[in-house]
């Protein structure tokens, strides 16, 4: 590995370490299904997003509200002193991304077979302080 990108590598590292995110792969949710949902609390703050995950009545808000969960509780250990109330935290960016598929066969008419694709994604969410950017 060359040295430039072993320095690119290190700032990348750098930037990462004061954002706060969670991941959740292979989600065996089909990609569109989940956008829509991720599209509803993109830039949001925290507790209005977790109120419509909560009442929410597609499949992947429940998956969502655990990661959203995970990346307030990331955020907490990272800024143990500070408080989640007086914080304005929101959600900066929200990524779905398409996963692996599983391939199946189902028998068609006449000795034929469709392919049938179950799809999966990967969600990325990153948390954000709305102090923090209007500084």
């Amino acid at each position: 590995m060359g040295s430039r990108k072993r320095n690119k590598a290190t700032e990348l590292k750098e930037l990462n370490k004061n954002k706060v995110f969670a991941k959740l792969n292979n989600c065996p949710t089909s990609p569109r299904k989940m956008r829509l949902v991720a599209d509803q609390v993109r830039g949001k703050k925290v507790e209005k997003a977790l109120s419509i995950l909560k009442f929410s009545q597609k499949q992947p808000s429940l998956r969502l509200e655990k990661l959203l969960l995970s990346a307030i509780n990331n955020w907490q250990q990272k800024n143990p002193d500070s408080d989640i109330e007086k914080e304005n935290l929101y959600i900066k960016e929200i990524k779905v991304d398409g996963a692996g598929m599983l391939k199946r066969l189902r028998p068609a008419p006449q000795g034929r077979a469709h392919r049938i694709r179950k799809r999966s994604n990967h969600v990325t969410l990153v948390l954000d302080n709305l102090n923090q950017t209007q500084e």
